[in-house]
């Protein structure tokens, strides 16, 4: 029977501490995350049991739980807090059936290698395989497959979180519900503590990381996911998974004009939805559609990208997809290139690969599609390439400019998501307000989500200040729109994220998220200067 009150309980473990790095050479390693900036760190810290990792909380001012340090916000940078790498806590616990228990430094790749050795899936995982399952948690990461399978919260039925106390919290789904007062109690070593609920709305679209998630009567396991680790450190999770793996192809379908490719989009989408809700076997099932503009095609032809990955698209294609068409298990390439070619034949047998080549037909995009057939690990790699180099293009540019022109020069991107609706509209006003400011700027995302990722190719200094400047406004936009300016990469350190997430939930939503934390956190130890100040 659900409460809204909760026990915690002594670390388990070895308790002898671990051993504190705090040579300058050897914390080189980890004073900088993906977003590439440089930080500083007191010491370095790689616990392997749950009484380790609260040693740590116990003893240190300020600490900062890292996992790969994959974030593109700065969330897993240090400015001189000891830094806890879950990097030793990497054990795949308990594989069911239904679900599998981890410690939160295994790898996704690790995670889906152990998996396929039983012949079974998590699907919601982010692009990058070095993730840690943890670090997924933190953020709440979504990415590709979300238009079908959801995030990462959507997937976790239990954690293990050590608090910065030192108590231990064992949640599971479903066990702990927020009071009809909007609290929850939490009964600690020191005694009880009362944790309030936030009261903004969080916007209803498929992907939110944007701080703490509140809902009336929420489950108090989700104000930890999305969490950033600045309420407790996540030491080992639940996760459901599916019985079996999906058989898949890759579809790279180009486009010369846009819209066109977007309507496209909103047919598969809809022929994906009918087929989950009819369970029909020959029916469209698409679990993830992601895309480039016409910039990032250019650039990637600039790369020489089209060689190096053996994929080719026309001259004047304005928008590119990547679809993943999930089919059925017993499909075999051979008879999957019989059902392609057969496609145009209406006497030919209903199969969900015939109908997706006829819908490609229909929009005029059979001809120039590429299709990596089911199994055929080698071309699907190449398209998945393609789709991965694109940004790593625009961030050698950022980086040759910092080089080149001026060392102010950053990273200047968003990450934002729409109703699916206004995705139209959400186009519309980055061409508008990018061409309005003169700035160059290449878009990439999961377009089945309405989840786009501008970023900006600054020039000079002045194109970052405007690129912030066209962010902020971008964003307000998307909050007026229904949607979150933040939507699967994390607010972390990042100042223009960070006003986003202000934005998104007013200056009060932001004091309530302050509440939360200092409840959970009254020393202000975790991850300080993540999502937001103290003051």
């Amino acid at each position: 029977m659900a409460t809204h009150r909760i026990e915690a309980r002594q670390p388990h473990g070895e308790a002898r501490p671990a051993a504190r790095v705090t040579d300058p050479g050897r914390l080189q390693s980890v004073l900088e995350d993906a977003a590439h900036v440089r930080g500083r760190a007191a010491a370095l810290v790689a616990p392997t049991t749950e009484a380790q990792v609260a040693e740590v909380l116990r003893t240190s001012a300020a600490v900062l739980p890292i996992g790969a340090q994959s974030s593109l916000t700065g969330g897993a940078t240090p400015f001189d807090s000891v830094v806890l790498s879950t990097a030793r806590l990497n054990a795949v616990l308990d594989i069911g059936p239904a679900t599998v228990r981890v410690q939160a430094g295994v790898t996704l790749a690790a995670l889906d290698a152990a998996l396929a050795r039983v012949g079974r899936y998590y699907p919601p995982a982010p692009t990058f395989s070095g993730a840690f399952v943890g670090g997924t948690v933190a953020t709440n990461a979504a990415g590709a497959a979300t238009f079908k399978y959801g995030t990462t919260r959507d997937w976790v039925t239990a954690l293990t979180v050590v608090l910065a106390t030192g108590d231990v919290l064992d949640l599971e789904r479903g066990a702990v519900h927020a009071h009809p007062g909007g609290y929850f109690d939490i009964a600690l070593a020191r005694g009880v503590v009362r944790v309030p609920v936030p009261r903004y709305q969080v916007p209803r679209v498929p992907k939110v990381s944007a701080g703490y998630f509140a809902a009336p009567g929420m489950d108090l396991i989700d104000i930890f996911i999305g969490a950033e680790g600045t309420l407790g450190v996540v030491t080992e999770v639940t996760l459901r998974i599916l019985p079996t793996r999906p058989n898949w192809c890759l579809a790279f379908v180009p486009f010369a004009d846009a819209r066109r490719g977007v309507a496209f989009v909103r047919t598969l989408r809809d022929a994906a939805r009918e087929t989950w809700r009819t369970g029909d076997p020959a029916g469209v099932d698409v679990a993830a559609i992601e895309h480039m503009d016409a910039r990032c095609l250019a650039l990637a032809r600039e790369d020489h990208l089209d060689v190096k990955t053996g994929v080719t698209w026309p001259d004047g294609t304005a928008l590119a997809l990547l679809v993943t068409l999930e089919l059925p298990p017993s499909l075999t390439p051979d008879r999957a290139f019989d059902q392609i070619g057969s496609a145009r034949d209406e006497a030919a047998p209903e199969t969900a690969l015939g109908r997706f080549c006829r819908l490609l037909d229909e929009a005029g995009a059979l001809e120039d599609t590429q299709i990596a057939l089911p199994g055929d690990r080698a071309r699907a790699a190449q398209l998945l390439a393609l789709r991965e180099e694109v940004p790593a293009s625009v961030n050698q540019r950022v980086g040759r400019a910092k080089q080149e022109v001026d060392v102010r020069i950053e990273k200047t991107a968003a990450d934002m998501i729409v109703p699916f609706d206004r995705l139209d509209d959400l186009l519309a006003l980055y061409d508008a307000e990018f061409a309005r400011l003169g700035l160059d700027a290449a878009v990439w995302g999961h377009i089945s989500d309405g989840n786009l990722h501008p970023n900006v190719l600054p020039r000079t200094f002045a194109d970052v200040e405007a690129g912030k400047a066209a962010i902020l406004g971008l964003g307000r936009a998307v909050v007026q729109m229904g949607g979150s300016p933040l939507a699967e990469h994390g607010v972390g350190r990042n100042l223009v994220k960070q006003q986003l997430l202000e934005e998104l939930y007013g200056s009060g939503g932001v004091k309530e998220m302050r509440a939360v934390k200092r409840a959970l956190d009254p020393e202000w130890k975790l991850a300080p200067g993540v999502l937001f100040s103290r003051a």
